[in-house]
């Protein structure tokens, strides 16, 4: 097989990334490359320290924090949120999700935290955008690609979640993303913490992510990567400096895309998740609700409202798992996510392998791009591209 580093500068070289940090780990063998230029004008070199805005990887932190909760008897998973979240105690739901949103009904039960953690509470994107109740999604909530100075703090924003409908009754349907933000404003609430501090406190500190967080502190700008998407003619446009949107907390810490880290950081979560909730003595989740995390909780009619995120994957808490062979990588029980960014971390806890890839270009849509198939193509030992 080819090096990594092989692997990634052709991509680099063809002008598809600036630059771009990968890991791949098959139990105590680690890979670990960086290529490139942390900017797309190669005033920086791309390190194996860089960091990067993960975005959707949020997804997989969020969860497991949520986990430690219900791990310490806080909640339970059939727990009703609105002892906790009473803006969602009395949701009510379009009639038919191409309806207008003025026509509703009320739910027919309660919200879960079942519900958030596998992002059925009826809240979120489906596969089609233009129905009535995504727009205010977008519009009212910020939700979408990260922004995070432009959302409000959290009570606002729930209060402003509080009047929008549910696009499917509570268990009904998957849909994307915003269960997730919620998960957030409902680990701050239950712990009455910020969720930024709960995750210092609980996860990145003891597992050592030092670079993992909402913020880049000034001291740090220098390893922080410059945010682009893709040019219509070919080049790419700035989106976001190092001095940009990350450098300074958020009003809104996004538990669905607001985090900021780096390739050692999140192998260290998902070491983490690979030995079963237990580091070096430590018990950071228990072995059932790892489990329960990298499980699917869908059903084929739940899938069908979002499947436009998901190739052949059900979803667990947090992440989606591989059910169905799609592509040759795609092994049932592989965990994990993407990110709207250009990155991905998954792993496969029959092979203990993890594999994350960062880079710093937006990616069009929820297709994940050839560099992304390529990559998750090498981790799984297919290709010697």
């Amino acid at each position: 097989m080819t090096s990594l580093y092989d692997f990634l500068k052709p991509h680099v070289s063809d002008g598809s990334v600036p630059g771009a940090v990968a890991l791949v780990a098959r139990g105590d063998r680690i890979e670990a490359e960086a290529a490139g230029s942390a900017d797309a004008e190669g005033t920086a070199p791309m390190a194996r320290d860089s960091i990067f805005r993960i975005a959707s990887i949020t997804k997989p932190v969020t969860a497991a924090a949520v986990m430690m909760l219900v791990d310490d008897g806080r909640i339970a998973l059939d727990d009703p949120v609105a002892p906790w979240l009473p803006e969602l105690a009395s949701p009510v739901v379009v009639r038919t999700p191409a309806g207008p949103v003025d026509d509703v009904v009320p739910a027919a039960r309660p919200i879960t935290v079942l519900d958030l953690l596998t992002s059925r509470a009826g809240y979120g994107f489906p596969s089609d955008f233009s129905l009535p109740a995504v727009g205010p999604l977008f519009s009212d909530l910020k939700q979408g690609p990260p922004q995070p100075q432009n959302v409000a703090e959290p009570d606002d924003w729930m209060a402003t979640l509080s009047r929008i409908p549910l696009l499917h009754q509570p268990g009904e349907a998957w849909l994307y993303n915003t269960c997730s933000d919620i998960q957030g404003v409902l680990i701050a609430r239950v712990s009455d913490r910020p969720l930024p501090e709960f995750l210092a406190e609980r996860l990145f500190e003891p597992l050592g992510m030092a670079d993992t967080g909402f913020a880049v502190p000034a001291g740090k700008l220098d390893r922080f990567t410059s945010y682009y998407r893709t040019d219509p003619p070919g080049g790419l446009e700035l989106i976001d400096a190092p001095d940009g949107q990350w450098s300074a907390m958020p009003a809104f810490p996004s538990g669905a895309g607001g985090l900021v880290s780096t390739v050692d950081d999140l192998h260290a979560f998902a070491r983490m998740l690979l030995a079963g909730g237990t580091v070096d003595d430590r018990r950071f989740l228990s072995p059932d609700s790892v489990r329960q995390m990298t499980t699917d909780h869908l059903t084929p009619p739940q899938r069908e409202a979002g499947r436009l995120f998901l190739e052949g994957q059900g979803w667990g808490f947090g992440g989606s798992v591989d059910v169905q062979a799609v592509d040759p990588w795609n092994v049932p029980g592989r965990y994990g996510w993407i990110g709207g960014t250009g990155t991905t971390a998954h792993i496969t806890p029959s092979t203990g392998t993890a594999a994350i890839l960062l880079t710093q270009v937006q990616m069009p849509g929820p297709t994940p791009p050839l560099l992304m198939r390529d990559f998750w193509r090498y981790a799984a030992g297919l290709s010697d591209v």
